[in-house]
């Protein structure tokens, strides 16, 4: 008699459950946990009395811990279980683009969508193309710069949105008050989008560690702030060299900027990609 005809397991193989493959918790990798639905990068990974424990951190800097149980965490929306580096030869984490996003490998860009984004200098638009040029690409948008916006409300009307032909804005210096506050509250309508961040230029955007300065240098009012950063900071007095070789080069993903334009331009992306 041939007992294998007879296992203890009566369940059809189809609805056994399959365990969820075992990943190293390498840092840097992006993950989402189960019950919470918080999403982070991994920091760290610790032994405690009850076992191990993982330490994400998401996009605006926000700082959990969670067990590492099994099943307990989603990679790329499937189930996984965490597991310490080095103990488990699971699938490699997959690549990620300077945003954070997943990289996709073999795609075209695709071709430019009649919506837009517009940044207010050339700096803007470097430093969005560092962090999020892979990721516009495939999405199809593009990003020009405007030179400043004392002409925004021409700009737009210009430009003439509508549905489908959708505009987003990102403006330096937008709080309360300001002069860019009131130019772009002469701008309106469905398909226009004006977000923006309360430092007075993209380069206090970056965040002081990366750059390997203490803090942002305090300006007066009157000098010009771009020349009274690099005389404080005792650099040469040249703002694009001091851009490209001190700051820009110091941006390797969007843990380098603060949440604040991350929430922009992210925002801005969403915009211009929605369906019609």
């Amino acid at each position: 008699m041939d007992s294998r005809r007879y296992s203890p397991d009566l369940t059809p193989p189809w609805k056994r459950s399959v365990p969820a493959p075992e990943v190293p918790a390498e840092r840097d990798l992006v993950v989402e946990e189960v019950v919470t639905g918080f999403c982070g990068a991994v920091l760290r990974v610790e032994k405690t009395a009850e076992g191990f424990t993982v330490t994400l951190e998401d996009r605006h800097r926000k700082v959990r811990v969670f067990p590492m149980t099994p099943s307990g965490f989603l990679l790329d929306g499937k189930p996984v279980t965490l597991v310490r580096p080095g103990t488990a030869a699971g699938p490699a984490a997959p690549a990620r683009t300077a945003s954070g996003s997943v990289a996709v490998k073999g795609v075209r860009a695709r071709v430019a969508l009649p919506s837009r984004i517009y940044v207010e200098g050339k700096h803007d638009a470097e430093l969005v193309e560092r962090v999020w040029g892979d990721d516009l690409r495939i999405e199809g948008v593009v990003v020009e710069y405007l030179e400043g916006i004392d002409d925004l409300p021409a700009i737009v009307a210009s430009f003439r949105p509508e549905p489908g032909r959708r505009l987003g804005v990102l403006v330096d210096h937008l709080v309360p008050g300001s002069k860019e506050s009131r130019i772009v509250q002469q701008v309106g309508g469905a398909d226009v989008l004006v977000v923006g961040h309360p430092y007075i230029d993209v380069w206090a955007a970056v965040k002081p560690a990366s750059v390997g300065i203490p803090a942002w240098p305090e300006v007066p009012r009157g000098e010009e702030w771009k020349l009274g950063v690099c005389r404080r900071l005792g650099w040469p007095a040249d703002t694009g060299d001091a851009w490209r070789r001190r700051i820009l080069a110091s941006v390797n993903s969007y843990k380098d900027l603060d949440p604040t334009l991350l929430r922009a331009v992210e925002e801005l992306i969403d915009f211009v990609t929605a369906p019609a």
